[in-house]
């Protein structure tokens, strides 16, 4: 599934990035050590920081894109780089809890192993 394709499904803003990369799985956490450590090329990150080394840790990991959750808006520095790095972000005023069911109910699952 693209990223477009759950953009358009769950009504998610986009800020920033190319739509058209495909999702291989999800991935939700708010500490980006563990997003270093367990998250996967081509992952969508659920997350509620939006501080500028979430873009970092998206291009460092190659992920497909960051859903910020709760009403959360990126910080101008963290849009700004976002731009710059061709990463996408996206909002939703969703919780984290309802946003993941939701992936889930669209076939997106987390990492297996």
């Amino acid at each position: 599934m693209k990223l477009n394709d759950i953009v358009q499904k769950l009504n998610l803003k986009v800020v920033s990035g190319n739509l058209e990369r495909e999702i291989s799985a999800g991935y939700c956490s708010d500490l980006l050590s563990d997003v270093i450590a367990n998250a996967q090329k081509d992952n969508i990150w659920i997350t509620l920081q939006t501080h500028v080394n979430i873009v970092a840790v998206a291009n460092l990991q190659d992920l497909a894109g960051i859903i910020l959750v709760n009403g959360r808006v990126p910080e101008e520095a963290t849009l700004k780089k976002a731009k710059q790095e061709n990463i996408t972000l996206m909002l939703t005023e969703l919780q984290t809890f309802e946003i993941v069911g939701k992936l889930y109910e669209l076939g997106i699952h987390g990492n297996k192993g």
